[in-house]
């Protein structure tokens, strides 16, 4: 692993990745047994995009987003979204100063860095177009005014996919501003119950988390993303996963040119995550589904006989060839080689030897 002094406010790959890391051991304390979620999370937190959590009721939605706040060290709020939220609820409103006869606007609660849209498709599309703003620019406007939001800022939104009843659909255009998906299942029987004796053990309702990172570190990690390297036939890879969901007789729409950044983005995170500087055909394989599964919608017919998008996004990256990698020439014994196969810090570039 080469050894480098970053300037103040930038880190390595390898340096952010040991940072994310360092922040899942921490959240998984307070979030067991799912690792492979908080991965996905922390993966959407480097990459600079927001996560929808879709599953059932008491899975640990609303700690996860806690946790992942209090271990980065992000401001923290929370909205409850119901039938009768307003928009300015959730974006903030002028009000008359009495002291100074002048309208003052006062921010509503979605001026935070990282915040928990809880059940969001309980609450009206009007509603839910006053979040899709903040989402996609990172800003609100009020009155023709806009008010920048705070940096990072990123959203949390859960959705219940059992109860339909009082819910709002979300649309197409508002899905694809996730970054990605997240769903969390129930607990495997002995993670559970280790989950239940820790919180017998430790006799307090939660596990109290740290703070390992501050939002000035968070948008360090992020700019880490932009020096790791992308191979052209990777890039390739992308579109052609992105023009199988377009083509495929089972969907009527495919994903969007946003969905190719936010896997290729992804994937970079993924690799930081891993320690290494480069991507590689495994990153892109791994985030296809949580990626792009969202961003897809299936013919009527397909709903009836209970064919998930997962399922036909995880079947194209299946048949779709992928392009084949192998290490890179090994540095002279006693130069510092490195293993091949290893995924921390030092690991060997591959090189591209075939579509």
């Amino acid at each position: 692993m080469t050894s480098t002094h970053p300037a103040p406010g930038t880190l390595t790959p390898q340096q952010a990745g040991e940072r994310a890391r360092a922040v899942l051991d921490e959240v998984e304390r307070a979030v067991t047994g799912k690792r492979e979620a908080l991965e996905l999370v922390m993966l959407a937190v480097l990459a600079g995009g927001h996560v929808l959590v879709e599953d059932l009721p008491g899975l640990g939605k609303t700690l996860l987003a806690r946790s992942f706040a209090t271990a980065l060290g992000l401001d923290f709020r929370r909205i409850q979204f119901t039938p009768d939220l307003l928009p300015s609820d959730v974006s903030g409103a002028p009000f008359y100063d009495q002291r100074t006869g002048e309208m003052v606007f006062r921010p509503g609660p979605v001026f935070t860095q990282l915040l928990l849209a809880d059940e969001l498709n309980r609450t009206p599309p009007k509603t839910q177009a006053a979040l899709l703003e903040a989402m996609a620019e990172t800003q609100v406007s009020v009155d023709g005014t806009t008010h920048r939001l705070p940096s990072p800022f990123v959203v949390i939104a859960t959705a219940n996919p059992i109860e339909y009843e009082g819910t709002y659909t979300l649309p197409e255009a508002q899905l694809d501003r996730f970054l990605l998906r997240v769903r969390m299942g129930y607990l495997p029987v002995a993670d559970e119950a280790a989950m239940l004796r820790a919180r017998l053990d430790r006799a307090a309702p939660e596990a109290v988390l740290g703070a390992l990172t501050d939002p000035a570190e968070v948008l360090a990690m992020r700019a880490a993303l932009e020096r790791v390297e992308v191979s052209g036939d990777l890039v390739d890879y992308v579109v052609a996963l992105l023009d199988a969901t377009r083509c495929d007789p089972q969907l009527r729409v495919g994903a969007s040119p946003r969905g190719g950044l936010a896997l290729v983005q992804l994937a970079r995170a993924r690799a930081v995550l891993a320690g290494r500087d480069y991507v590689v055909p495994e990153d892109v394989k791994a985030l296809a589904v949580p990626a792009l599964a969202h961003r897809v919608s299936l013919r009527p017919e397909l709903w009836v006989r209970q064919v998930d998008a997962d399922e036909v996004v995880a079947d194209l990256v299946a048949r779709v060839p992928a392009p084949r990698t192998a290490p890179a020439a090994a540095p002279a014994a006693g130069a510092g080689a490195v293993p091949s196969g290893v995924a921390e810090g030092g690991a060997q570039r591959p090189a591209a030897v075939g579509a």
